[in-house]
């Protein structure tokens, strides 16, 4: 038998309603950071952290992993990338990084859409 690792929390259909809207709203600062300068990124991750206690026990709390691994693997390879630009290789690992996170972006707003978490049973 099988434990669930995200089971239901004991929060009204309303604060879960909220924070699946909240959860999107998040996916789509992520989506527009490339075109902000990075900007709603740094309010996503905020928010991330300031609400990340609300989502516990819920399968929103596996999309805000999800999303802060996202942020801060983004800057280590974004540093990178920018530090590389000067032997032109930077060029690449920036552009593998943008559709690294193109990919994570879309993978988590599906999984999100469908209602399921982002990480499986283990």
């Amino acid at each position: 038998m099988t434990q669930d690792i995200y089971p239901v929390a004991t929060l009204s259909p309303e604060k879960l309603d909220s924070l699946r809207k909240l959860t999107h709203i998040l996916y789509l600062l992520y989506a527009i950071f490339w075109l902000t300068g990075g900007v709603t990124a740094l309010v996503a991750i905020i928010i991330n952290y300031i609400k990340r206690d609300e989502v516990q026990g819920t399968l929103y709390a596996s999309h805000f992993t999800w999303q802060i691994r996202s942020f801060w693997w983004s800057v280590v390879w974004g540093v990178v990338g920018s530090l590389l630009l000067v032997v032109l290789v930077g060029f690449a690992v920036l552009g593998v990084l943008f559709i690294w996170m193109l990919y994570r972006i879309v993978k988590g707003w599906l999984y999100l859409n469908d209602g399921k978490p982002m990480y499986a049973n283990r």
